[in-house]
């Protein structure tokens, strides 16, 4: 199986923090893989050496086989690294078919004009349709983004991520703030979108974890201490020590 990612040995230390020891781990072609931890573990430092806005001490970082430890964001992006966020960075005043629209000139390279001689950009709007038939967005397409609830905000993230077709997409906590039924609703738009690209997910509800990821690894202290798939972790005594707590005794 093709490693799409692959971080070997990667340092960064604060002072004498040491926020990622010596990290390794391989996200694969088509794979949902998961990586989980207490808070101050060091996850947000390992997402952004992986995107480029922290540079390592030690380390190398590989995507689709080419090694981009020391590349800009931007040029990451342009490789196929693409990224959602804890808190959306949508276009309030504009509408879900609008930003759509915006996030599939963005990687056509266009020029953010696609309001004037629309006519001639109808390959956009109709790779928007596309995306919206197969979203949970189908029937909001017209609502203003300042109008959604915060889970259809989610959502519509997640289409805009995907607009990109990026090999690895980094997924920085999907669940914040979800409600039950959202929560659900955002695990089946995940696992349709399995197939269109590699993920690595950052992500504390446990349950959405479970449901989701091929493997998962577990970083306490900077450290990964175990990886395998979901029955490996949750049989893990020192993950269930570390994180996941003595939850049946």
């Amino acid at each position: 199986m093709t490693h799409v990612l692959e971080i070997s040995g990667l340092l960064k230390t604060f002072g004498g923090l040491t926020a990622t020891d010596h990290v390794s781990l391989t996200v694969d072609t088509g794979e949902i893989h998961a990586l989980i931890g207490p808070n101050g573990a060091g996850k947000s430092t390992l997402i952004n050496q992986i995107c480029g806005e922290i540079t390592p001490n030690a380390g190398q970082i590989h995507l689709a086989g080419r090694d981009i430890t020391r590349l800009p964001p931007a040029d990451r992006v342009a490789l196929g690294l693409g990224r959602t966020f804890q808190i959306t960075s949508l276009l309030d005043d504009m509408t879900v078919r609008e930003n759509l629209g915006l996030a599939v000139q963005a990687r056509e390279g266009g020029n953010f004009r696609i309001f004037d001689r629309a006519a001639k950009r109808a390959e956009i709007w109709d790779e928007v349709a596309t995306i919206l038939k197969d979203s949970a967005l189908g029937d909001r397409a017209d609502v203003t983004v300042a109008d959604l609830a915060h889970g259809e905000k989610k959502q519509l993230e997640l289409a805009m991520a995907l607009s990109q077709r990026p090999r690895l997409l980094l997924l920085d906590e999907p669940m914040a703030g979800l409600g039950h039924v959202e929560s659900q609703q955002m695990i089946e738009a995940l696992l349709a979108a399995r197939g269109e690209c590699a993920m690595l997910l950052v992500e504390h509800d446990m349950e959405a974890v479970f449901a989701l990821a091929d493997r998962i690894s577990v970083l306490v202290y900077g450290r990964i201490i175990a990886a395998g798939n979901a029955d490996d972790i949750r049989a893990n005594p020192t993950v269930r020590e570390a994180y996941l707590g003595e939850e049946e005794a």
